[in-house]
């Protein structure tokens, strides 16, 4: 136990002394999190730049402009009364759609001909055009609503029954888990889970490698043959610091005030278990690529495309089979899975046992694979070393 405690203080000292670790794993949660947390903190989509294209000059297209200037989400940037050359326009402004009102608006309304408004969208980003467009039609369903009515009033009808004649059902919407429809709420846990995932694998990618490029791995094979004790040695120093870590990283949600439940049982076994699966991989991979940087290269090739693989933007059900099949093995999948089920729904434990089971499976089946490698690597080193001594010593037992 005392050789334990010694060896351990080694590895405090030579994870404090690597000044890239620091700041990967100390640095980049508290960087990336305040960052990411700004980016969203607006939380909706607003002032998109529209261009309003009215040839028709009335009333009723003023009132129409109007309209569009009351709505948040756009920004009604120029109204102009000839098409021009906007295309040309577009490097510069990058306007997110172009309203055209033609000629003739007015009286082809006043004479039941049905004009049509046509919305050119931008769509280079899907997001702000798909915001841009559900808004743009949202200010002219109104619009025309409004008009019809009027017109049934104009007609004699009384204000209560001409909205009857034109509404012949209601529609509500009832907004549920994330009401205010707040995209930091949708983005932020997902990309702090991403992050220390991230963190985590290249922090634990440069333990063993760092021992086998300097040498200080023959050492610690002259002194213990046993893999699991090396692994628990290496594991202890993260299994003490990581969990400050998830105790920072948590408090960004109520500072940015996410409405998400994430002091829980079920959420601490969630975090609990992507600590010990991103560990089990970062560790592994350190042991098969015995080079830092090949190792910590290798593993931003599975990090990098972790968000967007996990199906927490993208549904899972719209990738092809192959990529869902790799994307199982990432275990920030399976947490940002149940994430979703404990924050937002309320579920509890048993809501979650699939993703449970499959980070279980991540971890045992790379700690085999760690206990496999490392033994044969601890057998060869301590053969090496006994050929060695032969060597310099023949006459020595």
């Amino acid at each position: 136990m005392k050789d334990f405690k010694r060896l351990l203080k080694i590895e405090f000292r030579r994870i404090f002394s690597n000044k890239v670790l620091l700041a990967i794993f100390f640095g980049a949660p508290v960087l990336y999190g305040f960052l990411l947390g700004y980016v969203y903190s607006q939380a909706k989509v607003i002032n998109l730049p529209i261009i309003i294209v009215d040839e028709d000059h009335s009333p009723v297209s003023d009132r129409l402009i109007d309209a569009f200037e009351d709505n948040e989400a756009i920004k009604v940037s120029d109204v102009r009364y000839t098409p021009g050359k906007i295309q040309s326009e577009m490097p510069l402004n990058e306007y997110i759609a172009v309203v055209n009102i033609p000629k003739g608006f007015e009286a082809a309304i006043l004479q039941k001909r049905h004009p049509e408004v046509r919305v050119d969208l931008n769509m280079v980003n899907i997001l702000n055009a798909n915001t841009a467009s559900k808004n743009i039609q949202a200010v002219l369903m109104t619009m025309n609503a409004g008009i019809e009515i009027e017109g049934l009033k104009k007609q004699g009808m009384p204000p209560a029954l001409a909205l009857e004649a034109y509404e012949s059902f209601s529609i509500n919407f009832n907004k549920m888990y994330n009401a205010t429809g707040n995209y930091l709420t949708f983005m932020l846990p997902g990309l702090l889970a991403a992050i220390m995932q991230q963190v985590i694998f290249l922090a634990l990618a440069l333990v063993f490698a760092r021992d086998f490029e300097d040498g200080y791995f023959r050492e610690l094979a002259g002194r213990h043959k046993w893999a699991f004790y090396h692994i628990v040695l290496k594991a202890v120093p993260f299994l003490i610091l990581i969990p400050f870590m998830w105790a920072v990283v948590s408090r960004f949600l109520p500072y940015f005030r996410i409405e998400a439940e994430i002091f829980s049982i079920p959420m601490l076994i969630l975090t609990t278990l992507l600590t010990l699966a991103s560990m089990g991989i970062g560790m592994l991979f350190s042991m098969v690529f015995p080079n830092q940087l090949k190792a910590t290269e290798l593993l931003m090739v599975i990090s990098t495309p972790a968000f967007i693989l996990s199906g927490f933007t993208w549904p899972s059900l719209a990738m092809p089979p192959a990529i869902t099949a790799f994307a199982e093995i990432i275990p920030v999948t399976h947490f940002l899975n149940g994430f979703r089920k404990v924050a937002f729904y309320g579920g509890g434990i048993s809501s979650i046992s699939h993703e449970i089971f499959m980070l279980l499976l991540i971890f045992t089946g790379s700690l085999f694979a760690m206990l496999v490698l490392l033994q044969l690597k601890i057998k060869k080193s301590r053969k090496n070393a006994l050929v060695t001594s032969e060597e310099n010593f023949p006459g020595e037992k």
